[in-house]
């Protein structure tokens, strides 16, 4: 699987696009010049962007930097997800410089590294608004929106920002390791194996992996495994936190916790229970 140019079908008169998606989300890692903001109507499943993973669930607001590498998998068929889609340049130079616009380009360069959200009863209209509204009323909606997030208090999604769409063979690359993560994070992953997937050198691929998303390849799986545990954390609550530990592919459970509780600044059973 490579990194997909996706291009957003959106009218070239327009400065917004309104869009819903449901069922099976897109399920292949792409990337598209628009930032994306998304409200998560139903469903839940993890989203790899840049160089992170992180779990989604109904009423997560997730934005989406334009050009960052991404990917939803909803762990079912019956996914909702209401998406806006801007590009700073439809709006133009001028208009970013007046004091109406100057919010917009902000939130444009606020957006690269991504961010996730819960969504508000503010929020839902907003979104409801702009999907109903037309011409000016609908760009009115998009700056209350864009208001609102910038003040939300939230998380950012990626310390990696793609400033630039990627080469068919990087994007190649960088998509096989993600994707054999993803497969493969239950077992055992040796430096061998993930740099074989590169068909890379075990040295070559430490320095590549690092350079690209500013951090360790095993830090990267740690991440992803976290992330994991989340998930069944939060939907199968009945599963005892030593077998979560080791269907998230830890093999004990203190390293479990300990990891846990450096990325999460919790400890498994108190997440489960926010």
């Amino acid at each position: 699987m490579k990194v997909l140019p996706f291009k957003i079908p959106k009218p070239s008169n327009a400065a917004l696009l309104f869009q819903v998606d449901s069922g099976s989300l897109y399920g292949f890692l792409h990337q598209h010049k628009e930032v994306q903001i998304s409200l998560i109507i139903k469903g839940e499943g993890t989203l790899l962007v840049g160089d992170a993973v992180h779990t989604y669930r109904a009423g997560d607001v997730i934005i989406i930097g334009g050009q960052q590498p991404h990917v939803f998998r909803n762990t079912d068929t019956s996914a909702m997800m209401h998406s806006v889609f801007f590009s700073v340049e439809a709006f133009g130079d001028l208009f970013l410089q007046l004091d109406e616009g100057k919010g917009i380009g902000d939130f444009y360069a606020f957006a690269k590294a991504g961010f996730k959200t819960t969504t508000t009863p503010a929020l839902n209209i907003l979104f409801q608004s702009i999907a109903s509204a037309q011409g000016m009323h609908k760009l009115k909606h998009f700056i209350d929106l864009v208001a609102v997030l910038q003040v939300a208090k939230g998380e950012h999604l990626s310390q990696f920002v793609q400033d630039k769409m990627l080469s068919e063979k990087e994007g190649k690359k960088m998509s096989a390791i993600f994707e054999y993560s993803l497969e493969n994070y239950r077992r055992q992953i040796t430096l061998n194996d993930v740099a074989e997937v590169a068909t890379m050198t075990p040295n070559a691929f430490c320095k590549y992996f690092k350079k690209r998303t500013n951090k360790t390849y095993f830090r990267f799986l740690m991440e992803l495994r976290v992330e994991k545990s989340c998930e069944l954390l939060l939907t199968s609550k009945e599963l005892p936190v030593a077998v979560v530990a080791e269907q998230s592919g830890f093999q004990t459970l203190s390293h479990f916790n300990r990891t846990f509780k450096e990325l999460k600044g919790t400890v498994p059973t108190q997440f489960r229970g926010q």
